[in-house]
């Protein structure tokens, strides 16, 4: 058979496809695409709003020190729950380290980690990221209960759900932003 740049095209796309599946690059891709398509959080309709009924959720840090969502109550709540290997959990993490940096002494930010604790310490000190995270080993309230990672959730003051999004989003955008000033003036 001749090799025609037919050929040579397909053996290109097919040695691009099995890299972008199966190795590191693949992954790389993945966190890029997440991040070029992450829009800005949705406000949920006002009839998709639902209070969170019980807040007694426990959950704990590296070190193993326990905290409870009861002593968040009152407070504009941020809750992630994300793992190193999901592509779209890392695309969002830059835009969520900014969004810490500049709310974190007025929003309660929750970072759940579906990892290792030692792959997640890693993860955090390579990547200059300053947020704590935590681990759940309760039942989560079932206003929470959610299905695929990344998955946020921003609660106002008085414990409703306004934001629920379950992909990489662009959470220091400017639409994020002023909800959360408006939320953190209620």
């Amino acid at each position: 058979m001749p090799i025609t740049k037919k050929r040579i095209l397909n053996i290109v796309f097919y040695v691009l496809l099995i890299a972008i599946v199966f190795t590191p690059l693949g992954f790389k891709v993945k966190v890029f695409t997440s991040r070029v398509f992450s829009g800005s959080a949705t406000v949920l309709n006002e009839q998709e709003q639902v209070m969170v009924q019980n807040f007694n959720w426990k959950f704990v840090d590296a070190n193993g020190n326990n905290f409870n969502l009861n002593n968040y109550q009152g407070k504009v709540i941020f809750i992630n729950f994300w793992a190193t290997w999901c592509p779209p959990c890392v695309a969002e993490m830059p835009s969520l380290q900014k969004l810490y940096t500049d709310y974190k002494n007025d929003v309660e930010f929750i970072f759940l980690a579906s990892d290792k604790v030692n792959k997640v310490k890693a993860y955090l000190n390579d990547n200059n990221f300053s947020f704590n995270v935590y681990y759940s080993n309760y039942m989560l309230p079932k206003e929470l209960k959610h299905t695929v990672i990344p998955t946020t959730f921003v609660l106002n003051k008085s414990g409703k759900i306004i934001i629920k999004e379950t992909s990489a989003k662009n959470w220091n955008s400017e639409k994020t932003r002023k909800l959360l000033d408006k939320l953190l003036k209620e």
